[in-house]
């Protein structure tokens, strides 16, 4: 199914529908506006400017993380305006211990808070209905604190938008009182901040005094330490040594690694010669024996010998005297020879000793002016702990000395510049209320909160309300509507018989209309008129239906199947000792039919009610006694129970042509509907539409809707189809 298009003239209907719903709203809004607004103490509102900056520290402070821009200064300034001891400074400066009463004309009441109150429970009761003023038993100091309190509640502070300008406004009963302390908060803000600043740096100078002195004292202590260290210590004497003896480290280093070698050669060489002494043939070989001036003239002197005992040997015989001579003084040169290869041995032999020797002193040496240079460090360092205690004081208290001075600087100047650019004038109209805007509001607000209240109980109320939103929902034709009728002089139920041209019976004959219309061949001849729940009306239209037809010339019966509480009996006024639960129990015959007191149409009441009614009705007696006044009658019009409390309606629809479901306007819901329909589709009965009952068609808006009814179904009061 296609959603339904909304169209303007829709929600001019709802707006009709719920006129009374709309009328309250806004009577009730406009009246407690207006009441408010009346009754309202006028208030008046005194502003004035001032500009807030924050002061660059300068030179004498530096700048280290100053930034003109400090959200949170701006915001501590306006906390700091709020704040009681600016207020109740105020008082103190306009003296209102005395004067608030004169002010307020005997109006203004002082409303402390619970916790400010002490005394009894009808002392607190007398303050919160405002029924006491401070007496004179109180002490000035509470009287001026809760005054302050009562001022600190009226004062608004608002920043100028994209400026360092904020506006100060106090509100009050009395334009006077409003602009004295908004100009009061103004200053007694400056004189806040000024004694703030003050406060906080002689705190300040007076702690670093504090500090300077203890650091003072340290210096003097850690001095005194130092001192006694450079005397017993001898540190002039140190700072000498720490001169020399590491370049005499170096020194013993260098001849130490000298000597080492010196050593290590000597000793080779002592290795080669210390075991050759007796083989002089070998220690020629020997570079350092070789080389000796000594040894080299003795080889020189056995070279003459051996070749002068060569030359002699060539002459004279080996036993010559020269000869014997020359032989003697080669053995005495090569007797020199071997001493002399003993003594440069041993001179070797000596020099390596001593080089030994010179080694290990020289090591000795060397590891005692290590252990000298380390006992110095040793003291070098507590020197250096001491002094850079000393060092470090003097900076604590040169830096406490500089923040003195600093400080001195500060107290002169304002961390904050305040200028008052525009002082509060006196207010020349209330502030609070504004009549005209309120009352305009309250029109807004009561015609716009009375037409979304409207809707929103149109939202609510899920009832079938028009033919319109029947057929969109249910996708079921409607039949016809039938208006609420609020009073009448005779029974509903009869209404047709006695008036035929009211717009209450042009209704049932639009119904008429539509039965006999609704097939080109042959229109539903056996009617089956039932709702969801009891109360809907399916009794009074099925008189009424039957009756509007009867009118136009057919032969229509009326039964009211309804065995379980039966009414057409009572409204026609009838017997119902016998009816169609006796037929249907066989406990009389088919003549049951009774004549209403319009011709051409007949009813059969219920009967008395069985204890089995749906069986009674599921049977085959109810078929064939529709038969027999089928082949009668035009119309037979049967009266059943609502769908969804039993199934005889279930039942019935199997043996009738159609089904007419009828509802009632602001009573049906749709859920029941669509349920009974539901119902009815499970058991394929032929729904031929709905019908709506009890229409109020002027809170609804359709008196042209059922204008047209009326004209359409003029002048068919007689013929058939």
């Amino acid at each position: 199914m296609d959603e339904k298009e909304i169209h303007l003239r829709d929600y001019i209907k709802v707006i009709l529908k719920r006129k009374n719903t709309v009328i309250t709203f806004f009577v009730v809004v406009f009246v407690v506006v207006l009441i408010g607004t009346i009754s309202t103490t006028p208030l008046y509102k005194a502003t004035n400017k001032i500009v807030i900056e924050k002061t660059d520290p300068g030179v004498f402070i530096g700048n280290y993380g100053y930034t003109h821009h400090d959200p949170q200064f701006q915001e501590t300034q306006y906390q700091l305006i709020k704040s009681v001891a600016v207020s109740r400074k105020v008082v103190d400066m306009l003296n209102l211990e005395t004067t608030y009463d004169t002010y307020i004309n005997n109006k203004h009441r002082l409303l402390p808070s619970i916790t400010d109150i002490t005394g009894s429970f009808s002392s607190l009761l007398s303050f919160l209905l405002g029924t006491k003023k401070i007496t004179e038993e109180e002490t000035d100091s509470s009287k001026a604190d809760m005054i302050a309190k009562i001022i600190n509640e009226d004062i608004v502070v608002k920043p100028v938008r994209n400026s360092k300008m904020v506006e100060i406004s106090y509100i009050s009963t009395n334009p006077e009182l409003s602009r004295l302390i908004a100009n009061t908060v103004a200053q007694a803000y400056i004189e806040t901040v000024l004694d703030l600043n003050m406060s906080s740096v002689r705190y300040g100078i007076d702690w670093m005094t504090k500090k300077a002195q203890e650091e003072k004292q340290k210096i003097e202590k850690s001095e005194e330490v130092l001192q006694r260290y450079v005397k017993s210590h001898n540190f002039v004497t140190i700072e000498n040594k720490l001169a020399i003896v590491p370049q005499q480290i170096s020194e013993l280093n260098s001849m130490l690694t000298r000597a080492e070698l010196k050593k290590k050669e000597i000793e080779n060489l002592y290795n080669k010669v210390k075991d050759i002494s007796d083989k002089s043939g070998e220690a020629e070989t020997i570079t350092a024996i070789a080389t000796e001036p000594t040894l080299q003239s003795l080889r020189q002197q056995i070279i003459k010998s051996e070749q002068n005992i060569k030359e002699l040997s060539q002459k004279y015989g080996h036993k010559h005297p020269l000869m014997l001579k020359a032989v003697e003084e080669l053995n005495l040169l090569k007797a020199k020879r071997d001493q002399e290869i003993k003594r440069i041995v041993e001179s070797i032999r000596h020099e390596y000793e001593l080089s030994k020797e010179n080694e290990t002193t020289l090591r000795k040496r060397l590891a005692e002016m290590k252990r000298e240079a380390i006992g110095l460090n040793e003291k070098m360092m507590e020197y250096n702990i001491i002094n850079r205690e000393v060092e470090t004081n003097k900076q604590i208290y040169d830096a406490l000395l500089k923040k003195i001075n600093e400080q001195g600087v500060i107290e002169q100047s304002k961390p904050v510049n305040i200028m008052i650019v525009e002082k509060a004038e006196m207010p020349k109209s209330p502030f609070k209320p504004k009549k005209a805007m309120n009352l305009l509001l309250g029109i807004i607000v009561g015609i716009f909160g009375g037409i979304g209240l409207a809707f929103f109980v149109e939202y609510l109320d899920n009832t079938i309300k028009s033919p319109e939103d029947a057929e969109s929902k249910l996708d079921v034709p409607v039949m016809g509507v039938i208006p609420l009728i609020a009073s009448a002089d005779k029974p509903i139920e009869t209404l047709l018989l006695d008036e035929h041209s009211s717009a209450f019976a042009e209704s049932y004959k639009a119904i008429r209309t539509a039965i006999i219309l609704s097939s080109a061949e042959r229109p539903p001849r056996r009617i089956l008129i039932t709702s969801s729940a009891p109360g809907e009306g399916k009794t009074v239209t099925s008189i009424n239906l039957a009756t509007a037809i009867a009118q136009s010339g057919y032969k229509v019966i009326l039964i009211d199947c309804d065995m379980r509480k039966p009414r057409i009996h009572k409204v026609f006024e009838f017997d119902n000792s016998k009816g169609l639960s006796t037929y249907l129990a066989g406990a009389s015959d088919a003549n049951i039919l009774k004549e209403s007191p319009m011709s051409g149409l007949g009813i059969i009441t219920s009967g008395p009610i069985p204890p089995n009614p749906s069986e009674l009705l599921s049977s085959k007696r109810m078929s064939e006694i529709l038969d027999y006044y089928g082949e009668r009658y035009d119309f037979i019009i049967c009266d059943s129970p609502p769908v969804l409390t039993v199934a005889d309606s279930l039942i019935l629809s199997k043996l009738l042509d159609g089904i007419i479901l009828i509802t009632r306007a602001d009573m049906t819901t749709y859920e029941n509907a669509k349920k009974c329909i539901k119902s009815l589709a499970s058991v394929n009965a032929s729904l031929l539409g709905i019908g709506i009952n009890a229409l109020d068609i002027k809170k609804g808006g359709y008196s042209s809707y059922y204008y047209s009814y009326h004209y359409g179904s003029a002048g068919e009061d007689k013929g058939k189809n």
